[in-house]
């Protein structure tokens, strides 16, 4: 398979996202066609990723080999996948947010429940859900077929069925254009711009 997308480097993360769209996912039984993604750039680059400040226990993974399943917890209930990006030592990474079910519907369903069809996968959490991951795979490889899931790449799909628009749900550099879609594609989450949480007692500004 030609992974030859990854090998750009870090710097390059935004054209690797793109990239990515049209691409497969397949994990414990299920497999979806990528229909939305996010990219997130390296060390002072990018104010929104885990990865602006340096290294981190969680974000350290960013900083590794490109195509490595980076899978992280949000909200006290949500597991996240993204995709590492860049030469082994520079940090990025692509948010998978959405995808179409392609391959094991029926499983898909049981995991996410009497939805419709295009729900199943629309949005990162609910993709995670439907392909049944989980942290315990994070730091797998996307590539070798050691981890659960497995990256497969497709034809490059046409620039002008490519949408762009701001990131979702970041509270800094929420308005940079580096969320990525297929044009008409019914599994693309309903954009969300971030807003801040109030503290209890705090009066709501009209």
């Amino acid at each position: 398979m030609d992974y030859s997308l990854l090998d750009a480097p870090a710097s390059h993360v935004v054209a690797t996202a793109r990239g990515l769209l049209g691409w497969q996912l397949e994990a414990n039984g299920v497999r979806v066609a990528i229909t939305e993604v996010e990219a997130y750039a390296g060390v002072g680059e990018d104010p929104a990723s885990h990865s602006h400040r340096g290294p981190t226990e969680r974000s350290s993974v960013m900083f590794g080999p490109a195509g490595v399943l980076y899978v992280y917890f949000v909200f006290g209930m949500h597991w996240c996948m993204n995709v590492t990006a860049g030469h082994e030592g520079e940090a990025a990474a692509v948010l998978l947010r959405a995808g179409k079910v392609i391959g094991g519907v029926e499983l898909a369903r049981a995991r996410r429940g009497p939805v419709a069809d295009r729900e199943l996968a629309r949005g990162p959490a609910r993709l995670s859900v439907a392909l049944g991951i989980d942290g315990s795979a994070n730091r797998t490889s996307l590539l070798d077929g050691t981890g659960p899931a497995r990256l497969i790449p497709a034809a490059v799909v046409p620039p002008a069925t490519i949408r762009s628009g701001p990131r979702v749900g970041v509270a800094a550099a929420h308005d940079v254009p580096w969320r990525f879609w297929l044009d008409g594609e019914p599994s693309v989450s309903a954009y969300r711009r971030h807003t801040p949480r109030r503290r209890s007692g705090t009066p709501r500004l009209s």
